[in-house]
């Protein structure tokens, strides 16, 4: 089997300009090209099935590309395993198949120009989410086109997980506007994944309006200078009970609300670990978390009763001792992540009602401590 004569001569000389991608419509049974001129399109004329047709333009397309006839997983055997410095990112662009784009978005590193081409190659969620986590793309032009993308499609997404993800990278920099902030805001009260997502931002970008904690204005005072001798300890306390720390405090509350299943569940303890920037040799634990909660109330009593981090000893020395329970609080949250799930997810796969059940001996006392801080 082999191309038509008109579809090989057209094709060819469109394989010999400088493209920059390639997209097939396998509907129309069209072959769309980006050029630095804007884009062209070649209607096919098959001369078999349309699925054969299309693997011949793809073998077509691979030949030319990366000199091998296989197609895109040949290619990456070939670009892998030997080596080819030739065989880039680019050229998985031009290969016309749909996975390929998806292992473009998913290189560890790709530049603002890569994002527009493999957009413009495949404008799903799934590539809209993964560009957004490049910092490169996401502050880029087309940061606030898939910002939109995704805010336009937020009310349809059904995975829970999802969710969290698309508002969570909405919510970058100055994407969207503050009526829409709020507008997701609103919704957070029926879909409860929404209030995760906010929690994985910074805390200027959540709103709601909450004052300091009560004695602010004391506490203040007395962390002032460890804040300017930069105290870790200091700073992250203080974070905690302005008015931005206060807000994304009662978001944990909100969120643990009714969670709605162990992904989104696991999300929240993910964005309140990654909160905290206290060094982890002082908590005993490695960056995922702690593996309960028993340990980290364990943990936080010990290393505040005889601290052996200078920081901290001269946060606690600096304060009332009536505030020492808010330093202990903060170490408690500070000792969550993932891990912290372990023992109440292992093994089962509950959701909502049960789940939440589940997790009752691990949010009961975490919610304890999100109110000595916020109170």
């Amino acid at each position: 089997m082999e191309l038509s004569n008109e579809d090989n001569l057209r094709l060819n000389v469109l394989l010999a300009q400088d493209l920059k991608a390639i997209r097939i419509n396998e509907g129309t049974m069209t072959v769309h090209a980006l050029t630095d001129q804007g884009e062209a399109k070649i209607v096919l004329n098959p001369t078999t099935r349309d699925d054969q047709y299309l693997k011949i333009v793809k073998e077509l397309f691979s030949l030319k590309i990366t000199g091998s006839p296989g197609g895109y997983p040949i290619f990456l055997k070939r670009w892998t395993r030997m080596g080819h410095a030739d065989n880039t990112l680019e050229h998985m662009l031009l290969l016309g198949e749909p996975e390929a784009v998806v292992a473009v978005v998913h290189a560890p590193t790709i530049s603002h120009d890569i994002g527009v081409r493999a957009w413009w190659a495949l404008p799903t969620t799934e590539v809209a989410i993964r560009l957004m986590e490049h910092p490169e793309v996401s502050n880029g032009e087309l940061g606030k086109e898939l910002a939109a993308y995704l805010m336009e499609f937020l009310p349809f997404e059904e995975k829970q997980v999802s969710i969290v993800n698309m508002v969570r990278l909405c919510l970058q920099g100055d994407l969207i506007t503050q009526d829409e902030k709020e507008k997701l805001w609103a919704r957070a009260k029926r879909r409860n994944p929404f209030y995760v997502g906010f929690l994985h931002a910074e805390t200027t970008q959540i709103p709601l309006n909450k004052a300091c904690c009560k004695n602010y204005a004391e506490i203040s005072k007395t962390l002032k200078p460890l804040i300017k001798a930069d105290n870790v300890y200091a700073q992250t306390l203080s974070s905690l009970l302005c008015e931005n720390g206060q807000a994304w405090l009662e978001t944990i509350k909100l969120s643990l609300n009714k969670p709605v299943d162990q992904d989104v569940v696991i999300s929240l303890f993910i964005a309140i670990g990654n909160y905290f920037k206290l060094p982890l040799h002082t908590l005993r634990l490695d960056k995922r978390g702690t593996r309960s909660v028993e340990l980290a109330l364990e943990h936080s009593q010990q290393v505040c009763s005889k601290p052996d981090n200078e920081q901290l000893k001269a946060l606690l020395e600096s304060l009332d001792e009536q505030y020492h329970p808010l330093v202990e609080a903060m170490l408690v949250l500070a000792q969550m992540g993932e891990h912290t799930l372990i023992p109440i997810f292992s093994g089962n796969e509950s959701v909502g009602t049960v789940m939440r059940k589940r997790l009752l001996p691990l949010t009961t006392p975490l919610l304890e401590k999100v109110d000595i801080l916020i109170h």
